[in-house]
């Protein structure tokens, strides 16, 4: 008498049909790509950010009926805990940097960084938890960082937030399981975004040296692939991780890298 389980197939794709979504920091950079990459998988997107007019973009390149804009600050973290109210899949992605050293380092600013980064995704998990728990599925994906993981000079709110998501994905992980409610990191290096490009942009006037430069000899100097990665490489991982193939995996981070930690 064989003790094995018997196999059970595996959908390999994506099918998020008849579940709504929240993304923060939608209307641009990784949280666009991951609406619109949920919107493909046939989710009902709730788009959430500051940018009312990259909101209506992102509506208009999205299929119709798809994607609905949410305006929304959220550092008004009672608002963002009703918005996630009734929320299938919750992706963390908002953000933002101030590269400074700590002695310089506004405290309004680490204030700001910590709301927004750290206590509105507990708020946002807060609000969406209850409804997950109740139907006993549910999928959390916090756009972390390599920053999560590892510590940069002069970003000290950044990686200070960051690594804070860590912890609180994995509660929510040890927490929702019994509930059928995954939680995971996504932990990319520098990603194409408009919050990169600023950073070149910045650093090569502050050092007087060419953007290719600030980009190969700065910004990824201890990564092996010499390149930035793409949105919708992220956006890949996320929708992986509310798929049915990672339907175990929980409480863990997904690093795309291009080989940073490998060191």
């Amino acid at each position: 008498m064989s003790l094995a389980p018997a196999a059970v197939p595996v959908p390999s794709v994506c099918d998020l049909s008849g579940r709504t979504a929240l993304v923060t920091g939608a209307a641009g950079g990784i949280g666009r790509a991951c609406a619109l990459r949920l919107a493909a998988a046939g989710a009902k997107v709730r788009a959430v950010d500051l940018d009312a007019a990259g909101l209506r973009e992102l509506v208009a390149a999205a299929a119709p009926g798809t994607v609905e804009a949410l305006p929304l600050d959220l550092t008004d973290l009672d608002a963002a805990e009703q918005a996630a109210a009734g929320t299938d899949v919750l992706v963390n992605n908002a953000g933002l940097q101030l590269v400074k050293p700590i002695e310089e380092f506004p405290p309004e600013i680490f204030a700001k960084v910590l709301t927004v980064m750290l206590e509105a995704p507990f708020r946002l998990i807060r609000g969406a938890l209850p409804h997950m728990y109740g139907q006993g599925w549910g999928r959390i994906v916090n756009v972390s960082s390599v920053h999560g993981l590892r510590a940069s000079p002069y970003k000290a709110a950044y990686v200070a937030a960051k690594h804070g998501l860590e912890g609180l994905s994995k509660t929510a992980a040890l927490e929702g399981a019994e509930h059928g409610v995954t939680s995971n990191c996504v932990c990319p290096g520098y990603v194409r975004t408009p919050l990169v490009e600023r950073q070149i942009a910045g650093q090569a006037a502050a050092h007087g040296i060419p953007e290719d430069r600030v980009l190969r000899e700065v910004l990824l100097a201890d990564q092996a692939m010499k390149r930035l990665l793409e949105p919708d490489e992220v956006a890949e991982a996320v929708a992986y991780l509310c798929g049915p193939q990672a339907a175990f995996v929980t409480g863990t981070s997904l690093v795309l890298d291009g080989g940073w930690t490998a060191h």
